[in-house]
């Protein structure tokens, strides 16, 4: 059992309170009647959910028009918001990440020696690869990929039985330290860091935008499931003072310190539904979306301008998830790079037959969405030919391999977002 299925099951024996019943699976799948099942009620639809869910008969069509038996909407994943998930199946995910950094790291040691665990594995994974996987061709497709192998991971070395979740920024973006995500309880993703004093994070915007200013945290986390948690790996682009640097210079070497973060309020506010909607529905272009998606242009006359990318990575800041090069060391990763994915999931689908297989080419970017990014030139040759290695962490593809969320890697890729 998986896919629609499963997840309904789920529902049902975990005794979810929110929304309506789930009814048994219709022969046709029935987007709004599924989501609004497993729905938390205490959040309204936003914008962009409202678009989401406007879309699916888009996706529907085009996935008849497909006639695909390996991936279908009946039994195609379903990746869903953390506060959608319930207080078991949340920790259910924390358990899974926990067994991931029990477990021993694959790694080869003679190239990365500071590697813990299966969970220091994919970091690594992320030092290594940082060039290819930010360039224009690889970004989006190459961190579905990420993602994708990170989850079948969690699935198939630690039992979990869910997918990756996500976090729709516009739910917490107003009080994200006391969010479901960041409360600091045992279904939560642990909380804030100690007070420190830090300045902030550099943008590459003018003034007064050239920094998102520091909320007060930055110091260890002290609470929930990852207060003991070891980071090894990095630094290589820390945004915090006093961090010990790494014996190598590649920052792949064994440097163990504690999980810091500064849970950003202002940073958040850069990623809520009307900036998200923005993104899908003025931005057709594919280097229009991929520019926007970094911040570029600098938006004026806005007081959060940071671009999705910059303003969801910089939610919790910190060591490492400040850290452009090791921020998959945080956990909260996953679910930033999950939100971003259903974002572009959204934008192809506004066209599938026509946008699903365009990839970006970096033209009029100007300058890096994050520091320290560099995109270098962009390769020769046909880019959905171009490989994504992700080194020891999963088998080379080719970029226009994984951009069908929908039947990619020759149907064994197969999930949607709720």
């Amino acid at each position: 059992m998986h896919g629609l299925q499963s997840v309904v099951v789920s529902a049902l024996l975990a005794g979810v309170a929110f929304g309506a019943v789930v009814e048994k699976k219709q022969a046709k799948f029935n987007f709004k009647k599924f989501s609004v099942a497993i729905r938390n009620g205490q959040f309204s639809l936003d914008v962009v959910d409202k678009l989401h869910e406007a879309t699916m008969p888009k996706v529907e069509a085009w996935m008849a028009k497909k006639k695909s038996n390996k991936c279908t909407l009946e039994n195609a994943a379903i990746r869903r918001e953390w506060s959608d998930l319930s207080v078991a199946e949340r920790e259910d995910y924390v358990k899974a990440v926990l067994c991931l950094q029990s477990k021993p790291a694959k790694a080869p040691k003679d190239r990365v020696p500071g590697a813990l665990s299966r969970f220091d594995d994919f970091v690594a994974t992320h030092m290594t690869t940082t060039g290819p996987l930010h360039g224009p061709n690889q970004l989006f497709g190459g961190h579905r990929y990420y993602i994708w192998i990170y989850e079948k991971a969690l699935r198939e070395e630690c039992g979990y039985k869910g997918y990756q979740p996500y976090i729709n920024y516009d739910r917490y973006a107003r009080d994200p330290i006391n969010s479901s995500i960041f409360n600091g309880n045992s279904s939560s993703l642990s909380g804030n860091g100690a007070p420190s004093t830090y300045n902030g994070v550099p943008m590459p915007y003018r003034r007064p935008y050239d920094k998102i200013a520091a909320q007060g945290g930055g110091g260890c986390v002290t609470t929930g499931p990852f207060k003991d948690m070891v980071v090894s790996l990095g630094p290589l682009s820390t945004v915090l003072r006093g961090i010990p640097r790494n014996p190598r210079a590649d920052g792949l070497g064994s440097n163990p310190r504690c999980l810091r973060r500064d849970i950003n309020k202002e940073s958040a506010l850069g990623a809520t539904a009307n900036y998200t909607y923005s993104l899908i529905m003025n931005h057709p272009n594919i280097d229009d979306f991929f520019n926007r998606y970094l911040g570029m242009p600098q938006l004026m006359n806005d007081n959060h301008p940071w671009g999705l990318h910059n303003a969801g990575h910089y939610i919790v800041g910190g060591d490492p998830g400040g850290d452009f090069y090791a921020s998959p060391g945080d956990p909260y990763f996953y679910f930033h790079h999950g939100m971003l994915d259903r974002v572009w999931w959204i934008w192809q689908m506004q066209d599938p037959e026509k946008r699903v297989p365009l990839i970006p080419t970096g033209a009029g970017s100007g300058m890096p969405g994050m520091p320290g990014m560099g995109f270098g030139p962009t390769p020769v040759g046909n880019p959905a030919d171009q490989l994504i290695d992700l080194n020891w962490s999963a088998p080379k593809v080719k970029v226009g391999d994984v951009h069908d969320s929908l039947g990619g890697l020759d149907g064994e890729m197969c999930y949607i977002y709720v």
